[in-house]
């Protein structure tokens, strides 16, 4: 007997929506057709789009060291109510993950607590590029997180050197937080005391794109992979489209839904995050790189805090906003304004992850490959609330914004998780395999 036939939904197979059924057994997809089957349990998708599990490729959970904000309990409901099925999270922790004995803990810590599945980023610093070296192996490991600018968290390596050690002795994919920190402390005499205006004239565009140019030429020299995180700048996109094949680039929903000044006048300290949200120039030129497929990935950059920090006086007011359980509605609300095709966004979600970055049977609607789904109503249309936000930090950007399109359940592993908003069955997420 099957264990879950999914029925009547309009599925995402070969990049075209077909009608068809999906028979899941033992947590993998076992047939995709017109399915007649018994089964333990059927979910009838009538009207519902399905599509392969959704990745977020860039989350930063918080645990061990800032448990208050996040865990990766409570960051993996957040994950499952937005329709996310995996997570790649981030190293920049209290110690940091960068060595093998702190990663080994994150597996244990993560083990029957995570709803989503899971793989965890190994973080460089400039003296550990001998484990960087045998990563190739090391279970739930995506890939290797530089911070060449120094963001949340005390993992930076700023001088060239250290980068070249970096990306020389790499096994795995190096995702690149890319800000120059020569330039960064160059212009803190220009920050604002009290006026978060002033976080992306700091934080400059300059900063971005003299940072990106010197990964690119490393990384190429040593013909290793390299992933550029959260592009926010004209500069950066124009740039990277002349350098694709090892080189690939995220692109996070905030910076393609708010821009400045009217978030800072808005939101003030709630929509600083690093590197920052600039003005309508740099947002219209982001979407241009979207609409002509020039990034590969969408990424949260899902990075809580609690209110009583974020409303400290800039700039002792800290970087980033959650963001894992809104990814889908706000880029589902662009797919129905036709801003971005389905098919655009299931490549920045499930099919570019995949390649990029070698998991293992996930993001496609397969026979053989997981059972991982993410089901949506294109239709539907919710308001963000900050009281419904899963994360502990309990606010989001986008509170009191109406989004059309929502996750309405999420299927790992053949287990119905989340339905309609609730949380079901017991946090047995499992690491990623590559």
């Amino acid at each position: 007997m099957l264990d879950l036939i999914i029925k009547n939904g309009s599925c995402y197979i070969d990049k075209d929506l077909k009608d068809q059924d999906i028979a899941i057994k033992d947590g993998k997809i076992i047939e995709i057709g017109k399915i007649d089957s018994e089964a333990k349990e059927v979910f009838d998708a009538k009207g519902l789009t399905v599509l392969p599990g959704c990745i977020d490729t860039q989350t930063h959970f918080r645990e061990p060291g800032s448990t208050d904000t996040e865990d990766l309990y409570s960051g993996s409901k957040a994950a499952i109510v937005g329709g996310i099925t995996s997570v790649f999270e981030m190293p920049n922790t209290n110690p940091p993950t960068s060595n093998k004995i702190e990663f080994q803990k994150k597996l244990d810590l993560a083990k029957n607590r995570m709803y989503c599945n899971y793989a965890f980023y190994f973080g460089a610093t400039p003296d550990n590029a001998d484990e960087l070296a045998d990563l190739k192996n090391l279970e739930g490991c995506c890939g290797i997180k530089l911070f060449a600018g120094s963001s949340t968290g005390n993992l930076l390596v700023q001088f060239e050197e250290d980068i070249e050690k970096v990306f020389k002795s790499s096994s795995k994919v190096v995702s690149v937080h890319s800000e120059d920190e020569e330039i960064l402390n160059r212009n803190k005499k220009l920050i604002k005391d009290g006026d978060v205006h002033s976080h992306p004239i700091w934080r400059s565009e300059e900063c971005a794109i003299s940072s990106t140019r010197r990964i690119v030429r490393i990384a190429e020299r040593y013909k290793k992979k390299a992933h550029i995180l959260h592009v926010t700048t004209k500069q950066e996109i124009d740039f990277l489209s002349q350098h694709k094949g090892n080189i690939t680039f995220e692109i996070t929903p905030q910076h393609l839904t708010i821009y400045a000044p009217d978030c800072y006048d808005k939101l003030g300290t709630y929509a600083q995050m690093n590197p920052p949200i600039r003005d309508k120039s740099h947002y219209d030129r982001l979407w241009y790189g979207v609409k002509n497929n020039l990034n590969d990935t969408i990424g949260s950059d899902h990075a809580p805090h609690l209110k009583a920090n974020k409303e400290k006086k800039y700039p002792n007011s800290p970087s980033g906003m959650p963001g894992v359980q809104t990814l889908l509605p706000v880029m589902l609300n662009h797919v129905n304004d036709g801003k971005l095709s389905l098919e655009q966004l299931m490549n920045s979600i499930c099919e570019n992850p995949v390649k990029i970055f070698g998991i293992q049977d996930k993001g496609f609607i397969k026979e053989g490959f997981d059972a991982d789904f993410t089901i949506v109503d294109m239709n539907k249309k919710i308001t963000i609330k900050n009281e419904n936000i899963e994360s502990k930090c309990a606010w989001s950007p986008f509170d009191g914004y109406e989004f059309k399109g929502t996750p309405v359940s999420t299927i790992i592993a053949g287990q119905i998780k989340m339905r309609d908003g609730k949380i079901l069955g017991e946090p047995d997420g499992k690491p990623l395999k590559f």
